[in-house]
């Protein structure tokens, strides 16, 4: 009997967790923003530690754009704001 109580919650889990949609911040490469304020941009805002930050700032440089912050919409929104304040170029997908 404990059992099909098992089963039945970690089905509710499971569906619980199918629901549940992230978005993310991408950053584009641009010509005008140094390495170091991107990284010090990154730091700030999205919270990153240092090595992820720059590793996000190459991958932006080399590949024109990275995905930044992974997280819901409402979270994600004013760092985006913060982002584009900054003159770094960013949209949520």
């Amino acid at each position: 009997m404990t059992e099909d109580c098992d089963i039945q919650i970690l089905e509710k889990e499971v569906t619980k967790t199918k629901k549940e949609r992230y978005n993310q911040i991408i950053l584009f490469n641009d010509d005008v923003n140094t390495f170091d304020h991107v990284i010090d941009t990154l730091i700030r805002v999205c919270e990153h530690q240092p090595l992820q930050a720059e590793q996000c700032a190459m991958l932006v440089h080399y590949r024109g754009k990275c995905g930044v912050k992974t997280g819901e919409y409402k979270d994600l929104e004013p760092r985006c704001i913060a982002l584009l304040d900054a003159g770094l170029s960013a949209e949520i997908h």
